[in-house]
C-alpha cells in the first residue's frame, strides 16, 4: 500500500474525468489535495467528495494558461497546505481537425491549455520543491504525442512538447531530488468515449493488443506510483499506459 500521508498534491483539471480519478486516488493514499478547475462549482463538488476521505482539500479556480491565475493558484494552495510536494499537470483540451481546415485559434488554444499550462505550473512550483529538495512533477501526456494521430496536429504537438519538457526539467531538477515524469495514456474510457458508437469503440479495441480500452484508474495508479517514494530513482521517463498500442 502506497502511503502519501502528509504529502500535498495539486492536480490541474481535476474537477472531473481522469483528473478527478487521479485526485481521488492520491487522496485515498493520504495526500492532501488541491482540486483545480476552470469551473469552480465542479472543483468544489470534487473537493467535498475528497474531504470525506479524511484528508485536507481545497477547490481552486484557475485558467492554467494564464500566468497570473497560475501564480495565484499556487500561492493560495501553499498558503492553505503549507507546501507543495506533488504537481500533476493534467489540464487539457482537444480541438481536432485536419490541418488544412484547422483554425489558427484552435492551434493556439490547444497549445496554451495543454503545453503552456504545464510550463507555467512547473515554473510556479519549482522554487519551493528545489528549496525543500524533494518533489514530484507528473505530466499527463498522450499516446498522440508519442505516435501522432491524424486530425490531431495541435494536440499531438502539445503532448509531444510536454514529453520534451518533461525530459528537460528532469535534468534541470535531478540534483535536488525533484523528479519529473510523464504518463502517456492510450484510449481510455471517459464520458467522451462513452458517447462513441459501438462500431467506433470496436475499431479502437481491435487496434489495441490487449483488445480493450483502459480505465481512468489505470492512469491514476501510474500517477500514484510516480508520486511515491517507490519512484524516487525514476525521472525523465514516459510511462505509456495504452494496452500495448505503442511499444
Amino acid at each position: 500500500m502506497i502511503d502519501l500521508k502528509g504529502k500535498c498534491a495539486l492536480i490541474t483539471g481535476s474537477g472531473r474525468g481522469i483528473g478527478k480519478e487521479i485526485a481521488m486516488t492520491l487522496a485515498k493514499a493520504g495526500a492532501n489535495i488541491g482540486v483545480v478547475d476552470l469551473d469552480i462549482a465542479t472543483a468544489q463538488e470534487t473537493a467535498d467528495e475528497i474531504a470525506k476521505l479524511g484528508v485536507k482539500t481545497i477547490a481552486l479556480k484557475a485558467n492554467v494558461a494564464s500566468e497570473e491565475d497560475v501564480t495565484t493558484m499556487v500561492k493560495d494552495f501553499v498558503a492553505e497546505m503549507g507546501t507543495i510536494d506533488i504537481l500533476v499537470n493534467n489540464a487539457g483540451i482537444t480541438k481536432d481537425g485536419l490541418i488544412m481546415r484547422m483554425k489558427e485559434a484552435d492551434w493556439d488554444l490547444v497549445l496554451d491549455v495543454n503545453l503552456k499550462s504545464a510550463f507555467l505550473c512547473s515554473k510556479a512550483v519549482c522554487r519551493t520543491m528545489l528549496k525543500q529538495e524533494s518533489g514530484r512533477i507528473i505530466n499527463i501526456a498522450s499516446i498522440s504525442g508519442v505516435i501522432g494521430l491524424p486530425g490531431q496536429a495541435n494536440y499531438s504537438a502539445s503532448k509531444a512538447g510536454m514529453i520534451g519538457m518533461t525530459k528537460a526539467l528532469a535534468k534541470e531538477f535531478a540534483t535536488k531530488s525533484v523528479t519529473v515524469n510523464a504518463v502517456a495514456p492510450g484510449f481510455i474510457r471517459t464520458a467522451m468515449t462513452d458517447k462513441l458508437s459501438a462500431e467506433v469503440v470496436k475499431g479502437y479495441e481491435d487496434a489495441i493488443p490487449m483488445s480493450r480500452m483502459g480505465n481512468p484508474d489505470d492512469i491514476a495508479n501510474a500517477v500514484l506510483f510516480l508520486s511515491s517514494d517507490l519512484a524516487s530513482y525514476v525521472t525523465g521517463q514516459v510511462i505509456g499506459v495504452n494496452g500495448g498500442l505503442a511499444m
